[in-house]
């Protein structure tokens, strides 16, 4: 009986550090209003309050069909590395507000 119960003790250890490993490895779920906070501070002078882009700018209209067909990981570059010639890169963000602002962009479909 004790052998059957260390055994039981033993599964149940291991199932639940098999559970807590796969809750901490599950990505985190972007946040569209804290991308809509970052793209205020980080891109709303290029890229219009709105997302809309500024003409005098010739920046793109994030709500777009062109933007919005673009996938996440091509969203995400663009951000992290830049669009030559105007767009600088923004290497300093993290993945979860790159993450955040895609979400946010996102949100911009028309």
């Amino acid at each position: 009986m004790r052998t059957k119960m260390k055994q039981l003790g033993r599964v149940t250890l291991v199932g639940a550090l098999i559970a807590g490993i796969c809750l901490l490895s599950v990505p985190a779920k972007a946040d569209t209003a804290a991308g809509e906070t970052l793209f205020k501070a980080k891109c709303a002078a290029c890229h219009g309050a709105d997302g809309k882009g500024k003409a005098a700018m010739k920046t793109p209209d994030w709500s777009s069909a062109e933007v919005q067909k673009m996938s996440d990981a091509e969203l995400a570059a663009a951000i992290t590395n830049g669009k030559p010639p105007a767009m600088p890169p923004f290497k300093s963000l993290t993945a979860d507000q790159i993450k955040d602002l895609v979400s946010f962009i996102r949100s911009l479909k028309k």
